[in-house]
């Protein structure tokens, strides 16, 4: 049976609560063992009751309990993670600054705030896929002929993302079809209307779709949603207003931020890892002729070139050491000039560690669009469009790209990893760059094909 939004929010709220008591009784148990009933009771239940309140309404306030938000996507994670921070920063200061509630738990709360954060989590990313999605999928009509069209309307066959596309016209849209939007959308009960972009310069559809607005039909032009669905930039339906809209290269606090964290990382990394490098170092020394380092030159941020440092891993070939004898060529995922000791660096990114350097130098990044050679970044700036954009950021040792997209072994290959660059420049932050680290360190103990 189909659950009411009423309904379904109110299971979505009473698991919000249940999730706030559980994580408290849990703490409470791993700290006082058989006595966590006792300081439940008389310690821990009213003063906590009092502040769940004010979680649900931050929750409220931020939107997680807005069923058109509830997906499984970057965004959701981003919202609900800073809203477990602010209600953690609250529940924070209200223990330390209110003497009434008669405790100060540092140990109890620091055990609440993990064990919540692991529970939500759970408990908010299961409601999505079991309640909402396969309850109350969100219906599209997809106004659009495009293969970028297409792509969305076979993905979306799959309910896992929460939409359904409900209608979509054999005929393409030239102008006559604005009068049968208001039929389509009452006959589909859409919730979501998807056009190209290009449409919103049109005046009649524009009235048209306004006019669905203020019936509370969501509108998205064709690259939103495309971004919603597959987390990369369709190059082939934007044009430079675009770029315009999307201020890509202003992020200024959180570069300041990120360039802060990244550079004690890389030097306490660089620092305990100093010992593995040095056996890495003899390795390559010892299984083939020719320098330990290669050093090359790559474009970086605002275009301005540096030199990348890497670990050997192919034959010493050419008179500097690399591996190159006709100038740069692409990196291939299986190359023959690959020596034995360089498959298993390669394999490991341990190769990659000599970069810290290049981190600790404010020239790369730990996550970023992957920096590449001049002559190669010629060749496929005169083939792919808006290229060149990548470069607001600094490059980085892992990327959106890398984790979303095979070796990059063509202009075609540097186009389909644009899109995903594209979409990491949009959607920046520092969730999104935990995310790719973590997923990057993932691919450490998998096979990769």
């Amino acid at each position: 049976m189909k659950l009411s939004q009423r309904v379904r929010i109110s299971i979505l709220l009473l698991g919000d609560i249940v999730a706030l008591y559980a994580a408290l009784i849990a703490a409470l148990y791993l700290r006082y063992g058989s006595d966590f009933a006792d300081q439940f009771v008389s310690n821990h239940l009213r003063p906590f009751t009092f502040i769940f309140p004010i979680w649900l309404l931050v929750f409220y306030v931020a939107g997680l309990y807005d069923p058109r938000r509830l997906r499984n996507n970057i965004d959701f994670a981003k919202t609900l993670s800073l809203t477990l921070a602010v209600n953690a920063f609250i529940t924070i200061a209200l223990f330390y600054l209110v003497p009434a509630f008669g405790i100060a738990p540092k140990t109890n709360l620091f055990l609440f705030i993990v064990i919540l954060v692991i529970v939500e989590s759970w408990w908010r990313r299961s409601f999505n896929v079991r309640l909402s999605f396969r309850d109350g999928l969100v219906k599209i009509l997809l106004l659009d002929r495009s293969p970028r069209a297409g792509e969305i309307d076979t993905e979306l066959k799959n309910p896992h993302l929460g939409y359904t596309v409900v209608a979509w016209p054999e005929r393409g849209w030239e102008g006559g079809l604005a009068s049968d939007i208001q039929k389509l959308v009452e006959r589909h009960d859409v919730n979501l209307v998807v056009v190209p972009a290009k449409l919103k310069h049109d005046a009649v559809t524009r009235r048209a779709l306004y006019e669905l607005l203020t019936t509370g039909v969501e509108i998205l032009d064709l690259p939103a949603f495309y971004e919603t669905v597959f987390r990369k930039i369709p190059l082939a339906d934007i044009d430079e207003s675009w770029f315009v809209d999307h201020h890509l290269g202003r992020h200024d606090f959180y570069d300041d931020l990120k360039r802060a964290g990244e550079f004690l990382a890389a030097l306490c990394l660089g620092l305990v890892l100093l010992p593995i490098e040095l056996l890495i170092a003899l390795g390559v020394k010892i299984s083939s002729p020719g320098p330990v380092f290669i050093r090359q030159t790559r474009v970086g941020k605002q275009n301005r070139p540096f030199t990348l440092y890497k670990f050997r891993s192919m034959k010493a070939l050419a008179a500097d050491g690399s591996a190159e004898t006709n100038g740069a060529a692409w990196t291939k995922a299986k190359d023959d000039r690959t020596t034995f000791f360089g498959k298993f660096l390669r394999a490991s990114h341990l190769d990659e560690l000599p970069q810290l350097l290049n981190i600790l130098r404010n020239e790369l990044s730990f996550v970023g669009p992957r920096p590449e050679r001049p002559e190669l970044v010629k060749v496929i700036e005169g083939d792919v469009p808006y290229y060149d954009i990548r470069h607001l950021v600094k490059p980085g040792i892992t990327g959106w790209a890398q984790i979303n997209y095979r070796y990059g072994a063509s202009v075609d290959d540097a186009y389909s990893k644009l899109e995903y660059d594209l979409y990491y420049l949009k959607n920046r932050s520092l969730i999104m760059d935990v995310a790719i680290i973590l997923k990057t360190l993932k691919s450490f103990f998998i096979n990769q094909k």
